[in-house]
């Protein structure tokens, strides 16, 4: 891991893109990093995009901004690539990890308008969710990609820290925490 790692997610209110980008700086500190992991509101309502952010250290962090250059960007709503510049400040050899059940391949001329020539991954969040937890429910899916991409953590520890933590979120709803656990491990496998 790099000395200084830098994520913007943007999403849609509701969508857990919030939620996400604080469990990722939870576990990382939990796995022993400096972190940050804060959200940024425009409108507050259901449905309008939002954006998050985290920073993850191996020592102390002593900025406290918004992040105008991330090495990586989630997107967690696809439509957003059309009316957000995801790509904007992206740092060169960063990635942008999108919630779509389409290929990188198919993704890449939509990023290459806006100037952006770097890594794609996809992750079909939305199938996965679906399928583990009977709704939609993007947040664990994109959550586990991040990790997968990054690096930032041991998958393993990240797992059993995971599972520690759903335990506790989910502890009046018990029969969700295996959906999303599984969802987690479907998503290690399948970033593309």
């Amino acid at each position: 891991m790099k000395d200084l790692i830098e994520i913007r997610w943007h999403g849609r209110g509701g969508q857990g893109a919030k939620t996400a980008a604080l469990l990722l700086a939870d576990v990382a500190f939990n796995n022993g990093l400096y972190v940050q992991g804060f959200p940024e509101y425009g409108p507050e309502r259901m449905g309008a995009p939002i954006t998050a952010y985290n920073r993850l250290s191996r020592n102390p962090i002593r900025v406290h901004s918004n992040i105008y250059e991330p090495d990586y960007v989630v997107v967690v709503d696809e439509s957003l690539i059309e009316s957000v510049d995801v790509t904007a400040g992206t740092k060169e050899g960063g990635a942008i990890i999108i919630n779509s059940h389409k290929s990188s391949n198919e993704l890449k001329p939509l990023l290459e308008e806006k100037g952006y020539h770097g890594h794609i991954y996809t992750i079909d969040a939305r199938k996965i969710s679906i399928e583990t937890l009977g709704k939609y429910f993007p947040n664990s899916p994109m959550l586990a990609a991040v990790v997968k991409i990054t690096g930032v953590m041991e998958e393993k520890a990240f797992l059993e820290d995971m599972r520690k933590s759903y335990a506790h979120k989910f502890a009046s709803k018990p029969s969700v925490i295996d959906g999303n656990m599984k969802a987690l491990e479907i998503a290690l496998k399948e970033v593309h």
